[in-house]
């Protein structure tokens, strides 16, 4: 079977132009509803008050209502005296003027002289204190202009003005149709090769965000006739249709055929990374939208396409995005073909917003969970250079990302278990990047962190952690605070069938062996122990083989892509393996001295000395925390 070619590589922008230009006659139908039940949706005509607000002269204090020019004369040494009835009636806030007075002198001025008698030492002006017809809003006033988001404020003022229904646009209906042979649906019993179908139930959320009605179809396997059937029927129900996974080139993606046999395609491949394979097209002249199955690139199909065609076919044009300005930590290369969103953790140091770009895979789920904000680079660029200012995306309030506070450096599963505590005190998180013991110490001494998590062997002292802190901060003054030792070593598949013992073994069985990447303690740890034992790194079987953090490695050897790694016992445990030690390091946390003040990291402090902490690292395992909180200042 021959494969799809791509129609298009065109720009995100100019892309969703050319597809909302082409549907630009389709508009759900309008409905009314009750204004206090018309919170976010899109208005259809322009509103006007039908009353003015208030309908009547009222009182806009306590007081007594009078005729101004009988005041005119009052001072201090001439009071003027009002006798109720005759000169005065007593009104409430709110009240009603009836109309032979024209103003309202507050209690707080009124001098009693009896019980229907009152004297004034100062005039009073006409209509003072006087809420006039109209004041606030004006029979026959625009409330609200067409294609408007209606707002709680927006309630409130339209009910005043005597609006009780508006006429709106109807909340587009949603298909979502999930296709794939290999998917299963939640629950169902796994097999090697199925996938579990997710993406259709966040689409259905995000629709929902969004302002539409969702419907999710069954799974569709990949066979041309469902699939078109699927759609055809789709097409005659729904407003707007998103077909997912079978976008791409691949022989059984059908997506494209299918939308061409039933109607138009417009769009077919976009110059963005992650989600370059989306097909724009029209079935039933209902706009039509087939997105990629990975997970990240669906999430941006949906946050940069889908959102403004739910809102396009209500007639409002959203623009909610919202951009800090911040200092990249890294270096990041692009391709200068596409639009390439990247997730970044935010923090806010010494006054400015840092960005560290996490996970950049299309498939990477949880670099979606994790980012705080999402880094746009433009076609025409090839990246960023480390320390460049750029606008990001935010996903979070500012006042979250100030709030947090950001670790980068080596990772281990008791950062997370840290960051939960820390989350449940409140008001303060823990954000993690994982860029190896190295990376830390450098976003350190660049003041792009708060702190990092390091566990640095000196090879020529035995020492750890010290030396590094001296060698790449000299100029700083900087706390190590202890936090546990642990174990290291050779993770292995459960039942050890090849009997791997010892880092020797490796070589000698031919085992295949996973790494950690570059710059990361555990490898320092790694290539001295091979140093100590004489053993050429070439020798062994995927020792090039690069993960980021003790449990990815753990991981690939628990599902049989890798017969051994070097990683901590915790990591080894959760992923029922074996564990053979191979030494005892000191992880520990690098911190400039001012920040040992600040109110998150005292908080953080609190937390990981306390019980609670430690009882979680006890059911983890392979820790030893007699010397935790123990601070080091190094100069």
């Amino acid at each position: 079977m021959r494969q799809n070619i791509y129609l298009s590589n065109i720009s995100l922008n100019e892309a969703i132009n050319i597809f909302l230009e082409k549907i630009k006659d389709f508009k759900v139908e309008t409905e009314y509803v009750k204004t206090y039940e018309a919170n976010g949706r899109i208005t259809a005509k322009p509103i006007f008050a039908k009353i003015s607000s208030p309908f009547y002269n009222s009182s806009a204090v306590d007081g007594i209502a009078t005729v101004a020019k009988k005041t005119f004369t009052a001072t201090d040494k001439n009071p003027v005296r009002l006798k109720e009835g005759v000169d005065y009636v007593v009104v409430d806030t709110g009240d009603p003027i009836p109309d032979e007075y024209d103003c309202v002198i507050m209690v707080e001025d009124l001098i009693w002289v009896s019980q229907d008698e009152v004297e004034i030492i100062k005039p009073a002006i006409p209509w003072q204190n006087i809420r006039q017809i109209g004041e606030d809003i004006v029979e026959g006033q625009l409330i609200l202009p067409q294609s408007h988001r209606i707002r709680p404020v927006d309630i409130g003022a339209l009910i005043a003005g005597g609006v009780f229904e508006v006429e709106v646009y109807k909340k587009p209906k949603v298909a979502i149709i999930p296709t794939g042979t290999e998917l299963v649906e939640p629950g169902e019993e796994l097999k090697v090769g199925d996938i579990i179908e997710f993406n259709s139930r966040v689409f259905a959320a995000q629709v929902e965000e969004y302002g539409g009605i969702p419907t999710r179809f069954d799974i569709v396997r990949d066979d041309f006739e469902k699939l078109k059937a699927a759609v055809d029927k789709a097409s005659k129900e729904y407003d707007i249709i998103l077909l997912n996974a079978g976008s791409s080139a691949g022989r059984e993606d059908y997506s494209k055929k299918v939308i061409e046999t039933l109607g138009e395609v417009y769009i077919h491949g976009i110059a963005i990374k992650p989600g370059k394979p989306v097909i724009l097209g029209k079935v039933n002249n209902k706009p039509i939208v087939g997105i990629p199955g990975f997970p990240v690139s669906a999430y941006f199909i949906m946050e940069n396409i889908v959102k403004k065609l739910i809102n396009f076919v209500q007639g409002y044009d959203i623009k909610d995005k919202r951009y800090i300005e911040a200092t990249l930590s890294k270096r990041i290369m692009s391709s200068s073909k596409y639009l390439e969103f990247v997730r970044v953790k935010l923090g806010f140091i010494d006054g400015k917003y840092i960005a560290a770009p996490i996970e950049r895979g299309a498939g990477t789920t949880m670099s979606l969970v994790r980012a705080d904000g999402v880094l746009e680079i433009p076609e025409e660029l090839e990246g960023y250079e480390k320390g460049t200012r750029v606008n990001v995306n935010i996903l979070k309030s500012e006042d979250e990302i100030k709030n947090t506070i950001l670790c980068i450096g080596s990772h281990d599963l008791i950062l997370d278990i840290a960051a939960d505590l820390l989350a449940k005190r409140g008001k303060f998180t823990l954000s993690s990047a994982h860029v190896g013991s190295i990376g830390g110490i450098l976003s350190l001494k660049d003041r792009e962190t708060h702190f990092a998590t390091i566990h640095l062997l000196d090879v020529e002292t035995g020492e750890y952690n010290k030396s590094y802190v001296k060698r790449y901060i000299p100029n700083r003054k900087i706390a190590l605070i202890k936090f546990v030792k642990r174990i290291q070593g050779l993770m292995v598949k459960k039942g050890n069938l090849l009997e791997i013992n010892s880092l020797e073994d490796i070589v000698k069985k031919g085992a295949r062996f996973v790494n950690r990447q570059k710059g990361s303690g555990t490898r320092i740890l790694l290539d001295y122990e091979l140093k100590r034992l004489g053993i050429n790194p070439k020798d062994i079987i995927g020792y090039d083989r690069e993960e980021y953090t003790h449990i990815s490695v753990a991981a690939q050897i628990a599902k049989g892509n890798a017969d051994a790694g070097l990683g901590v016992f915790s990591a080894a445990k959760i992923m029922d393996l074996d564990f053979i030690p191979i030494a005892n390091e000191e992880y520990d946390i690098a911190i400039p001295v001012e920040y040992l003040e600040l109110e998150g990291v005292k908080q953080f402090l609190e937390v990981i000395n306390s019980e609670e902490f430690k009882n979680e690292l006890d059911k983890l395992g392979g820790y030893d925390y007699s010397n935790l909180g123990e601070i080091i200042i190094i100069e």
